[in-house]
This record gives C-alpha cells, structure tokens and sequence, in this order.
C-alpha cells in the first residue's frame, strides 16, 4: 500500500512518520502540511517527497495518514475519501457531529477503508484485555481516569490551539471510550458530568448492557499524578487495564496493518470512521451537560 502523510506537527513527527518509513509492508511516498517549509523538513529526514498540494499527493496514493486538528482532518479526510483513498485518522475524528458524519457518509459512498488510531486500542497488551473483557459477561461497573500533565508540565502539545480550547474531554476521552464502549455497550445517556479543576470533567455514563461508568478527564493534572487507569467490577470480579509494553509507533504500525485487511477484505475494523462518530456523539453529549443543556 503506498501511502501519504498528512500532518507535520510533533504528533506526525514522533508516531506517524516513523510508524509508516519503517512499516515493510507500506510504501510511504511523501508528506502534505500547511506549513511548506515544515513538510519539507519532515520529508527530507525520511527521503520521501514533500508536497505543496494536497490533492497531488492524493493522486500518488492508495491510503493516507491524518496528524491534522480534528477540523482540519475531517475536511481532509472527505476530500481523500472522494478521491478513493483509505484513511488512517486519527482521534478525535472531529470536533462536531455534522463534520464527523460528513466522514462516515464520504467513506461509505466511495467504499475505502477507514481505521482511527486510538493508541492504547492497538498497544499489545491493552487490546488483548479488551477482547478478553469484552467476552466476559455480567460487568456491573468500571472506573476511568485518564490524567494527563499536558499543560502542567513540557509536553509538545502544550501549545495545540484545538487542545487548549477542547481540553481533555476530546483529547483523552477518546481513549477511554475506545476502551469502554466494546465492553460495557454503547453508552445510552450521560447521567451526570461535572466540571473539575482547570480542563478537568468528571462524567457518569449508562451503557447499554445496564453496567455504569464514571471518567475523570484531566490535561492538567499535577506531572506526578500523572496517568491512565480503568478498573471493570462484575460478577467475574475485578479486571484492570495492563500497562503496555511499547509506545505510539508500535501501535500506529498495527493500525497500518488493520487498515491494508480492511482495505484488502472489505470489512470495517471495529475501529472505523463509524465508530469515531460514535465517539463523537457521546462527546458532543457530555459536552451539551456540561454547557448546561439536556445531553439524552
């Protein structure tokens, strides 16, 4: 699969550039960003070619990978999808229903492949737990905290202008819902959320097999409180998510392979752009509550 990159930022520099040069399985052909000057920087350091139009890079690829803010991705995720290529996005998806569906209904009308990389559903031992939790039945309730030090400490991502504005609700709550929703079911409403300190929310969640769930979403969190936890308490007892063993690049790599047996098979990976307009939904949900209007 020759694939493109689309993005040139700190996230495209450390997981995708890396992931796709040294994937055997993918021919990374070269890189588009909104920045000339950056994507030739990037481009050079793999040996590929940088492109100052997108829909040139388009034209040269089977697939592409997305390192864009979510409303830059959606826009471009559209136009490569009517283009006929498969799509590597990222999460989230996009910061509204409408553009979120707006990928959905491209990806479906031009039949290509779609996976969104959420990176602890491709690390290793994270998504060997899903599928062991997702098999087991009679889960009562699960807890969920993902704290990040974003904006307490000297994350590159400190400055993301979509992250600053969004918080942690759409940066970390992706991940844990990529986790939750193939355990415990959809989730039906949003029974509660509430505001914490800073970025921080806390949410209680109904999901679809009658289980609960409560989140704590935090970008500024102190660095040495740092990090992600979810705990499931059912009748099997109690199960807590394993640490991975390897880090983005590794992931993003499984993802790669996930979206060429898609794109091979014809059949969507649990992961597709469908499931990130679910994401997308139950976010604007919680986001609705926490502005102050009903989020069932």
């Amino acid at each position: 699969m020759r694939i493109g990159l689309l993005g040139t930022g700190p996230w495209a520099q450390a997981a995708h550039a890396p992931a796709l040069a040294g994937h055997p399985g993918l021919d990374f052909a070269g890189v588009w960003g909104r920045r000339p000057e950056a994507a030739a920087d990037l481009a050079a350091r793999y040996g590929v070619r940088a492109y100052d139009d997108v829909d040139a890079l388009l034209a040269d690829v089977d697939a592409v990978a997305l390192a864009l803010p979510p409303s830059v991705q959606a826009e471009l995720a559209v136009r490569a999808a009517r283009a006929g290529r498969h799509l590597l996005l990222d999460k989230p998806l996009a910061v509204g229903v409408a553009e979120g569906r707006a990928v959905v209904e491209a990806v479906e009308r031009a039949q290509v492949a779609s996976v969104v990389f959420l990176t602890t559903r491709f690390q290793k031992e994270p998504e060997a737990w899903v599928e062991e939790q997702a098999a087991t039945a009679g889960w009562f309730t699960a807890r969920a905290q993902w704290l990040g030090a974003v904006f307490t400490g000297d994350s590159p991502f400190a400055h993301s202008p979509w992250r600053r504005e969004k918080g942690a609700l759409w940066d970390v709550g992706p991940h844990a819902l990529s986790l939750l929703l193939p355990v415990l079911g959809d989730v039906r409403r949003v029974a509660a959320a509430a505001h914490g300190p800073a970025d921080t929310v806390h949410l209680v969640l109904d999901h679809a097999t009658g289980a609960s769930s409560t989140l704590t979403l935090s970008l500024t969190a102190p660095p040495a409180a740092a990090g992600a936890d979810l705990e499931l308490r059912g009748e099997a007892g109690t199960a807590v998510l394993p640490r991975s063993s390897e880090g983005a690049v590794p992931a993003l790599a499984r993802a790669a392979d996930a979206l060429r047996t898609a794109a091979r098979t014809g059949r969507p990976h649990p992961c597709d752009a469908a499931f990130g307009l679910r994401i997308t939904e139950i976010l604007a949900a919680v986001e609705a509550r926490l502005a102050g209007h009903s989020a069932d």
